[in-house]
């Protein structure tokens, strides 16, 4: 007997829709996910490995539900002023995402967001039953304060997710800004900071505004900066009632020992894993310049990734990448790619290959 995901009683706001998923191949030069590509050191290695089997010797118990560890020492690398009590941890950013609307979202309230910016936010929202309202970026992929306060006013969300830098534009966007749709917002402001680190020097970040502003949540992941990808460790920062709120909906025990204890050790080696940051960012820089010398579009970039074009066939333009080996995203808006600052070797051949099938 035939069975299918429509035989199912799936809710009908999930009928038709598509998963989240970069797609994952075995090719030489992979540039999609937007990874940090320097591997821990085998010092570092063999640190986490006996963290690792320290904890191992206690995985019969639950781990800490509070991660009062992490916490601390998380609160510690932020600064600020901020201590553990302002700060929450889970399996990722997006799970923090999916808690804090758990907690401000669902059913009758509604988020909004500025795109083309990251594609879990709506699909995080529905999935929690939280309406999506979506407002165009400007032709330079900057938000357009004063439409976004029209949008505010008229739409009244309990969540308003904004993005510094912006995935997939790389856009940073000014404290200003932030402040002006803060001020005009009738509920909580996710400031989504998951490419923090990559940002040009001196650019500030909305931790600064978490005193004066309760209703400010930053979102920070050590997935991207940290090389911790495969740890899967993101956190937040915010005003002590928020975190107190998330209590509420998240799952008992939902960060695992193993994880802590991972999380723990990669940031007291945090000099080591945040040091091939400026050398990516110098990389960042001098592939824009280059996409730039030979005729392609580029949008500003302050994260570890670059968006480019303008194809005609953008979707032959990326399997023409593929078929040389090298793995880029087809992601945003139409007629653009992105890729993701590599290694020197890689950038090297991706500019070769690119060159190669556009024919520049």
């Amino acid at each position: 007997m035939s069975f299918t995901l429509n035989d199912l009683p799936l809710r009908d706001d999930l009928r038709g829709r598509s998963p989240y998923g970069a797609p994952q191949m075995d090719v030489p030069v992979v540039l999609n996910t937007n990874e940090n590509p320097h591997a821990p050191s085998p010092a570092l290695a063999a640190a986490l490995a006996a963290a690792v089997a320290d904890t191992a010797l206690g995985l019969n118990r639950y781990p800490d539900r509070d991660a009062v560890r992490l916490r601390e020492d998380l609160a510690a690398y932020l600064e600020h002023g901020l201590t553990a009590a302002n700060v929450w941890a889970a399996n990722g950013s997006n799970e923090i995402l999916q808690q804090l609307l758990q907690a401000f979202g669902g059913p009758g309230r509604t988020a909004m967001g500025f795109e083309p910016s990251y594609s879990m936010h709506p699909i995080i929202s529905r999935g929690t039953g939280t309406a999506w309202v979506s407002v165009p970026r400007d032709a330079d992929f900057r938000i357009d304060v004063d439409a976004a306060l029209t949008a505010v006013a008229e739409h009244e969300p309990s969540v308003i997710f904004l993005t510094s830098p912006n995935n997939p534009t790389g856009t940073a966007l000014e404290l200003d800004a932030i402040q002006r749709i803060v001020r005009a917002a009738p509920g909580v402001v996710v400031v989504d900071e998951a490419y923090a680190e990559f940002r040009r020097e001196g650019s500030p970040s909305a931790l600064t505004l978490l005193a004066e502003h309760p209703r400010v949540i930053v979102s920070r992941t050590m997935s991207k900066a940290f090389a911790l990808a495969g740890a899967r460790v993101g956190y937040l920062a915010a005003h002590t009632a928020v975190v107190d709120a998330l209590q509420l909906v998240r799952l008992p025990y939902h960060l695992s020992a193993v994880t802590q204890a991972v999380a723990v050790t990669a940031l007291a080696h945090a000099d080591e894993l945040l040091g091939a940051v400026d050398d990516l960012r110098a990389e960042r820089d001098a592939l824009v310049d280059w996409l730039r010398a030979h005729g392609f579009a580029v949008a500003d970039s302050d994260a570890n990734f670059v968006l480019f074009g303008e194809f005609e066939d953008r979707t032959r333009v990326w399997r023409d990448m593929l078929d040389h080996q090298v793995l880029i995203r087809e992601v945003g808006p139409p007629g653009w790619l992105r890729v993701t600052v590599g290694t020197p070797e890689e950038m090297a051949v991706f500019r070769d290959t690119l060159l190669r099938v556009t024919g520049g």
